[in-house]
């Protein structure tokens, strides 16, 4: 027994005196669980194309015709115009083409119009991949609609430094990253019926593409019929947009249903800078 305490004593001794030099007895170290960092996964891409070889805003020139299938021995269903944007579900290979088969998944406010398949010579797009609609986590900051919320992404960070503002009078778009001028661009604006609304808002939804129709209610009686609006940057719920317009080539003056068009080359170049989150300040 007496021989048994003294050892105990004598460990215990030995343990002091080590952890007194620094020393921690290896029993007692743990071993460290290395922490794999996390990965997001990648986002899933969506084939689009855009019509880069047609005719111009008032259907100059040849245009690119959409057919009922994939050969030109099909029924034209649309003329497309230089800048429309179009998504795609599938191809067909087919006499050494590619055809391109057009989906319109988006939600149609009159989906009567569209009674048909839509395919697209490859010979005269630009294919392109892309994330599709990115929704901005909580919904816009608008006046009137801070009661929405579309879920997908959060804001890149709570110091915002990018910020589009729109000028009604001049009809002129800004677009700043702190005090430094990204761009500036006339501007079609909302006609005096359909006035491009007044305020401060986000941009809370974008997408590569949209097929804009009319008459909106609430908003315009006027009707109309665009598929493939490229470039589409949203700040209102009520379908205020700043996008691409390709059916019209005039800038500096008022000329939408509300939206904020931009020729096309300058769109995309604002829609490629632009995240949702971004401050959109309408002024006049």
């Amino acid at each position: 027994m007496l021989l048994a305490a003294a050892a105990a004593v004598l460990m215990v001794n030995i343990a002091l005196e080590s952890l007194n030099q620094g020393m921690v007895p290896a029993a007692t170290t743990a071993p460290v669980k290395q922490i794999e960092p996390v990965v997001p996964p990648a986002p899933v891409l969506f084939q689009y194309i855009e019509i880069i070889d047609s005719c111009g805003p008032y259907y100059g020139g040849k245009c690119v015709n959409a057919r009922s299938g994939p050969g030109e021995e099909y029924r034209t269903v649309a003329r497309l115009r230089t800048g429309m944007v179009l998504k795609v579900g599938g191809t067909v290979e087919r006499g050494g083409r590619t055809w391109y088969r057009v989906v319109f998944d988006e939600g149609l406010l009159y989906p009567e119009r569209v009674s048909t398949h839509w395919y697209v010579a490859g010979d005269y797009v630009r294919s392109f991949s892309d994330e599709g609609v990115i929704n901005l986590e909580g919904g816009a900051s608008a006046l009137t609609d801070s009661a929405h919320s579309t879920s997908s992404v959060q804001a890149s960070s709570p110091q915002v430094t990018k910020r589009i503002l729109v000028d009604r009078s001049l009809q002129m778009l800004y677009a700043y990253e702190g005090d430094a001028l990204f761009m500036q661009v006339h501007i079609s604006a909302g006609l005096a019926l359909t006035p491009t609304p007044r305020g401060t808002f986000t941009v809370y939804k974008k997408t590569p593409t949209r097929y804009m129709q009319g008459p909106l209610p609430g908003v315009s009686d006027q009707f109309y019929d665009l598929p493939g609006v490229p470039w589409d940057l949203y700040f209102t719920y009520q379908g205020a947009a700043i996008h691409g317009a390709y059916w019209h080539d005039k800038f500096g003056k008022r000329w939408s249903h509300g939206c904020v068009n931009l020729p096309l080359e300058e769109a995309h170049k604002l829609y490629e800078w632009s995240d949702v989150g971004t401050p959109v300040i309408v002024r006049d």
